[in-house]
């Protein structure tokens, strides 16, 4: 499968799910996780996620723009992880306001997060490798 029609078939899984799962690290190496509510294919071996990431990933991805998703359909335990690098970050929505009665602040900025995709693995809680397919 071309790697276009595998990003769509990720893409389709992701939106179908409801999530997918996004990965970063800062320059130490620390790890972050996130949740991205949507994900979109995007030209040339790209793709978009969106969400209102905390500022623990936009940080990491100021220090070190290596970036993993994953996709996984629990239910057919089925799945792909995306490795690589974060090209861009835009602002895509903003809160109007921001209410002192929650007990932490939120984020006020919704963002997408621009993936050149240079691997794909799959992805399964069964035993699988984690060398990509040809």
């Amino acid at each position: 499968m071309y790697k276009d029609e595998l990003i769509q078939k990720i893409v389709s899984t992701a939106n179908r799910v409801g999530y997918s799962l996004v990965a970063t690290s800062d320059k130490k190496g620390l790890p972050h996780l996130a949740a991205s509510r949507r994900m979109e294919a995007e030209p040339d071996g790209h793709v978009a996620v969106s969400e209102w990431f905390c500022p623990g990933t936009l940080a990491n991805l100021d220090e070190n723009p290596q970036i993993s998703v994953v996709v996984w359909d629990p239910a057919s335990d089925t799945g792909y992880q995306l490795i690589g690098e974060s090209v861009a970050i835009e602002e895509t929505a903003m809160l109007d306001g921001f209410s002192p009665a929650l007990p932490v602040p939120i984020p006020q900025v919704e963002r997408k997060i621009r993936v050149r995709v240079d691997t794909i693995l799959d992805f399964s809680h069964a035993p699988h490798s984690d060398e990509e397919e040809p």
